[in-house]
């Protein structure tokens, strides 16, 4: 028999659990990849949470299994260790497994609180540009309405004429904090996911007295996905491989190596000045590839795929319309 309503606890009963020590490395201890998605024959495409098997697998719908189960990947994270062990014994459960070829997926997170984003970090392409390297964090932000699916179309807007890519490493905050220590940090992270930075150089660079907010967060600009994967999932977060090819031409190929300011850093850096809450997103920075830095600058047309690939999180596929 399935287990039902006591897997999800409530966000009130896990006030106790959220202010549990910071020594623990993780939110949960367990590898899992998490995904949001809906039924392709849903007209009402409500949201469901669920896990997949593996890398590209089938998913196992946690609200089927559970009908107590949250609906959101944020409220999932809202609940805490609880949250994500419910996930676990779904998963392991082998039940209530829809196929892939069933349902869409979405964005890992929709409607976080906060994207916060991080310009100039990493080392090769501030070389690309030949400026130095940033004494502190540049943070800027997108907002929540740029985000789009893994596999939705890239709105090309009529504004712009100068449309670039950026593969990122983006991370998910799992629990609320302020004034973060960075031996703590990544207790506060719940996973990892694949981010493109899509990004408007004219309104950058040139307009809007260069500050980069409107270049940054037209509608589409902020592709997410495939999934959200839990920490103990990823062997280490500053050691993968980052990819970005456009019409199947690799333009972006480093690593998070090449990261200046690592993932502790951030956390810690700019909870200094914002309190952090459960589903924030952190885009971490781009390597050097980007269109607008080539000689001549290339950048986006109607009709180009663009897909941004990192090692142990999967790829992002996005057609430009």
């Amino acid at each position: 028999m399935r287990l039902l309503l006591s897997s999800f606890p409530t966000v009130r009963s896990l006030f106790c659990i959220t202010r549990r020590s910071e020594q623990c490395r993780t939110l949960s201890g367990v590898a899992m990849r998490l995904v949001q998605f809906h039924y392709n024959e849903d007209l009402e495409k409500n949201i469901r949470v669920g896990v997949e098997q593996g890398a590209g697998l089938d998913v196992v719908d946690l609200k089927a299994f559970d009908p107590s189960a949250p609906s959101t990947m944020k409220v999932l994270l809202e609940l805490g260790d609880k949250g994500l062990e419910g996930a676990q014994r779904a998963l392991n459960s082998g039940q209530c497994v829809v196929k892939r070829s069933s349902i869409k997926l979405l964005s890992p997170i929709l409607a976080p609180e906060k994207v916060v984003c991080v310009g100039m970090n990493y080392r090769d392409h501030c070389l690309e540009q030949n400026v130095p390297i940033p004494k502190e964090p540049i943070i800027f932000s997108k907002f929540p309405s740029a985000i789009t699916g893994p596999y939705d179309e890239i709105l090309l807007p009529s504004e712009s004429q100068e449309v670039d890519w950026e593969v990122e490493l983006a991370f998910v905050i799992g629990r609320k904090g302020k004034h973060i220590k960075e031996e703590d940090a990544l207790s506060y992270v719940a996973g990892f996911t694949v981010a493109n930075d899509v990004s408007a150089r004219d309104w950058q660079m040139k307009r809007n007295g260069k500050q980069w907010l409107l270049g940054k967060t037209f509608d589409s600009f902020c592709p997410l996905g495939p999934a959200l994967v839990t920490t103990d999932a990823v062997t280490d977060p500053h050691k993968l491989g980052v990819r970005c090819l456009v019409n199947g031409d690799i333009v972006q190929d480093s690593s998070t190596d090449q990261m200046i300011f690592g993932l502790q850093k951030l956390v810690a850096w700019v909870s200094r000045f914002m309190t952090l809450s459960p589903g924030d997103v952190f885009l971490t920075g781009t390597p050097p590839g980007v269109g607008v830095f080539r000689s001549p600058p290339v950048f986006l047309k109607k009709g180009d795929i663009v897909e941004c690939q990192i090692d142990q999180l999967g790829s992002i596929i996005n057609k430009v319309v």
